[in-house]
């Protein structure tokens, strides 16, 4: 967690949003969940027979974020088309109880889109979808332009005559259609920030929002659109067909390791390289479409078979994770100037996010994967804390956090997220139990402060070594190794685990005093002693969200990446200081005493001062 003068910080920018006016304009829905039993299969199929034992109904889409806003402490009013059915009462229901003022208009013929949730066991078995999109008529459009009006006025008199703050979720279900988009556009003066959510990000191009979260399917859909039928953003698959997506497990990011970088001007280009990498260069004829109405899936997020449509594609079927991350940050110019957007989040899922404002410096939000059926929502969470720390004037970076922790706190259980004001602040205020010295641990106290900083929006570095004798290589290296992330974690092996990997003669330095140098840096958060010869056991408990090793060689030929990656993490290698290692330092030591048995001078780089260590001697 934060220090105590981070955290007051923290909690002074969600203070200062308390009834700040934000108007939430898009596609609202029913979020439907239903609890089942199942303890034998039906006789007719293999397929569980199911008893039902709970229904719980919430506010979805457009809704769900206006109920977040108004659970965090703003004052949020929802205009959206609802139908005059049972789904829609219950959704007004839903508003009321969470005091989202409810401007919503009545579509009678019209049906609420629903989204209903069957589960056993915590796992979702099926979602059935109602209320596909379909024609707006312009009775309703009038209708819906009216209360969009009212509305922004009377927030607008709420607040004492400031402007209010706007947020659009559109989620292609036809609540915004052309006559909607284009009074926003032409009456963007009348609002202060802007939020953007939108499954398709190019028809608010003339918005200029302050603010736009789009997942990572989404921003590569956009990046295909927008480049241009030549620009060639496709998948070079012409040796072989693309398999099927396999299932995903949750923190496990599918397809081969990647590298990115911008092209020229046509954002992202990928084709094989060696079957692993991604190049860049035109070519042509390829189709792009539209991608999905609704709520995107989980492999929508994760950029696969929406991508693979739009023509932008994350390979898949490999446990080797696919970088979104270095995908999104080398996009981050591409998406702001093709959006207008002053502040760009792309979110990752299980990955976090990746932020990018005008100075160009992206910055890395993580969280803690969770079963699919705890993160419904999640994301209207994170919009909503981004756009009202963005209203109060926060920084980009305090906004980041707060948007990230807030999404965090609310993956708890299943059902649809919504982050509460005094959760978000109790968060902020939670210090972690740290044994007396905070720093030298055993892996219990480990697993337990790891835990309480990843429930802090923290991300977790970890890195092992003998670390025998301590040189200047290996300050630079764990300094740098503290920069992947928020916490490092340094693990140690015992004395015996190096003499069994070094040899007999080593370590030189026994195991408390090497682990209390380490723990004397500033850039070490935590060290750990293994007895194991490899630390797999260790990284299983942390589950780092990057895993550092020292070295020039790629990251696939790291011994642990397959674990790392199996959970979820990233592997990283930083270069060596050159003429800097632990055992050409005691091979030149070994040379001088030598040389002084001898009788010869000190080598001109040896030193004439020193100890009985060094010499053999006795003082």
């Amino acid at each position: 967690m934060a220090g105590a003068a981070e955290q007051r910080r923290l909690a002074a920018v969600v203070e200062s949003w308390l009834g700040r006016p934000v108007l939430v304009i898009g596609d609202a829905m029913l979020d439907e969940w239903r609890f089942a039993d199942s303890d034998r299969l039906c006789r007719e199929a293999p397929a569980p027979v199911l008893t039902l034992r709970r229904r719980i109904a919430a506010a979805g889409g457009a809704a769900n974020t206006a109920v977040n806003l108004a659970a965090l402490g703003g004052r949020a009013a929802l205009v959206a088309p609802i139908g005059a059915d049972v789904a829609g009462d219950e959704l007004h229901d839903c508003l009321d109880r969470a005091g989202v003022w409810d401007r919503t208009v009545s579509q009678p013929g019209r049906p609420t889109p629903v989204k209903r949730r069957l589960l056993a066991a915590d796992q979702i078995l099926l979602r059935e979808d109602s209320g596909e999109p379909d024609g707006f008529p312009a009775d309703a459009t009038a209708r819906l332009l009216t209360a969009l009006a009212c509305t922004t006025e009377e927030l607008r008199a709420a607040a004492g005559g400031a402007a209010p703050t706007l947020v659009v979720c559109d989620y292609g279900l036809g609540a915004l259609n052309a006559p909607v988009r284009d009074w926003l556009v032409r009456n963007r003066d009348r609002f202060a920030t802007v939020a953007l959510d939108a499954h398709d990000l190019a028809d608010w191009r003339g918005l200029a929002p302050t603010v736009v979260t789009p997942s990572f399917a989404e921003a590569t859909r956009l990046l295909a659109r927008t480049a241009g039928p030549d620009s060639g953003l496709h998948l070079d698959s012409s040796e072989r067909t693309a398999p099927e997506p396999p299932d995903l497990a949750i923190g496990v990011a599918p397809g081969p390791a990647i590298t990115a970088g911008p092209t020229a001007g046509n954002g992202l280009t990928a084709g094989p390289t060696g079957g692993n990498g991604i190049t860049t260069g035109p070519t042509a004829g390829n189709a792009v479409t539209a991608g999905p109405a609704g709520e995107p899936t989980t492999a929508e997020e994760r950029g696969l078979p929406a991508a693979i449509r739009t023509g932008v594609t994350v390979p898949v079927g490999d446990p080797a994770v696919a970088d979104r991350v270095v995908l999104a940050e080398s996009q981050l110019a591409a998406l702001r100037e093709r959006t207008g957007a002053d502040v760009v989040a792309v979110t990752l899922d299980t990955e976090g996010a990746v932020v990018g404002g005008a100075d160009g410096t992206p910055s890395r939000s993580h969280t803690t994967p969770v079963p699919a059926s705890h993160a419904v929502g999640a994301g209207d969470a994170y919009l909503a804390a981004m756009t009202l720390a963005l209203a109060a004037d926060a920084p980009l970076s305090t906004a980041a956090q707060l948007a990230q922790l807030a999404a965090t706190i609310t993956v708890s259980g299943t059902g649809t997220c919504v982050c509460q004001r005094d959760s978000l602040l109790a968060a902020l205020s939670d210090e972690p139990e740290t044994p007396p010295d905070g720093v030298v641990v055993d892996p219990g106290q480990l697993a337990v402060l790891v835990d309480e900083a990843r429930r802090a929006g923290r991300s977790v570095v970890f890195t092992n070594g003998c670390f025998d004798v301590l040189h200047r290589g290996h300050v630079r290296y764990l300094e740098q190794a503290r920069q992947q992330g928020d916490l490092l974690v340094v693990a140690v092996n015992s004395d015996s685990s190096v003499r069994r990997l070094k040899g007999p003669d080593r370590p030189v330095n026994p195991v408390e005093d090497r682990v209390a140098v380490l723990a004397a840096l500033g850039c070490v958060d935590h060290v750990v002693v293994f007895e194991e010869d490899s630390p797999e056991s260790l990284i299983e408990t942390v589950r780092p969200d990057v895993y550092v090793k020292g070295g020039d060689y790629p990251s696939e030929l790291v011994p642990e990446a397959p674990l790392v990656r199996r959970l979820g993490g990233e592997v990283r290698t930083l270069g060596y200081v050159p003429d800097r290692s632990t055992s050409a330092i005691i091979e030149r030591i070994r040379a001088q005493a030598a040389g002084e048995v001898l009788g010869r001078a000190p080598l001109p780089t040896e030193s004439v001062n020193r100890g009985p260590f060094l010499t053999g001697k006795q003082s």
